[in-house]
């Protein structure tokens, strides 16, 4: 039980597979779970190869089956979880269409991913963070999930109107309250995060953050100790407004 046990969506590339070589490096042995079983293997091949404590898992967000054959998989294998972070993510809009004009098919594709399977996820591995001693959920949430920020003219992101995106990430931060007050007595803490904007391949070259500084706020989270918060949204240790 000394070592801890983590999972992370989406880990193959960009801010989750920073995720996993920094929790790595602090002892924690990490499951790099990706839709994509092959890559999922050749990234954690590469930090393996770094002397790093990881292995892959085929994960699919968007399959039920998959998810629950997943979440047999960690059980068998480590019979608990002790860090759940939920980095899959995908952003889909329409750059050249205001919110109203964004079809329902990027709305759903949207949500699917980003709060539909994410909920699924820790819907089937919660049973596993009962088991730890100090269980700990991480949502990769985003700055632009923030109603406050997106409805004040003088906020920096007021303009950038992303609407499927920004709204299924204000949901995810609903998701993580909601959430936050069931575990409450328990030892369970569950906190949305905000990465930054990252240099990958959703934030885009252009991007003022580096992935390795990207990934700094969801392991901070994924480490906190009992003192920690629950149920906050938070980016680099400071509160963001819902």
């Amino acid at each position: 039980m000394s070592e801890k046990i983590a999972l992370i969506t989406g880990a193959n590339k960009g801010i989750g597979f920073e995720t996993a070589r920094q929790l790595a490096r602090q002892g924690v042995h990490v499951i790099l779970a990706a839709r994509d079983r092959a890559k999922g293997v050749e990234a954690s091949l590469k930090l393996q190869a770094e002397g790093l404590g990881v292995e892959a898992l085929e994960l699919d967000v968007n399959s039920l089956s998959s998810i629950a054959e997943a979440a047999r998989g960690v059980e068998q294998k480590h019979g608990r979880l002790d860090i759940l972070v939920n980095n899959a993510g995908v952003l889909v809009d329409d750059a050249s269409k205001k919110p109203s004009e964004q079809t329902l098919e990027v709305w759903r594709k949207t949500f699917d991913t980003n709060l539909f399977g994410l909920i699924a996820v820790t819907q089937a591995f919660l049973p596993l963070l009962r088991k730890s001693a100090a269980g700990r959920i991480v949502n990769l949430s985003s700055i632009l999930g923030s109603s406050t920020l997106h409805s004040d003219p003088s906020s920096f992101i007021y303009n950038f109107k992303v609407p499927a995106y920004n709204v299924s990430k204000a949901a995810v931060n609903a998701w993580t309250v909601q959430l936050a007050w069931e575990l409450k007595d328990t030892q369970i803490k569950v906190n949305a995060v905000h990465p930054g904007h990252v240099k990958t391949d959703m934030g885009g070259e252009a991007a003022p953050m580096e992935i390795v500084d990207g990934a700094k706020t969801s392991v901070q989270m994924a480490l906190i100790g009992a003192d920690g918060p629950n149920g906050g949204y938070v980016h680099m240790g400071e509160t963001l407004p819902w």
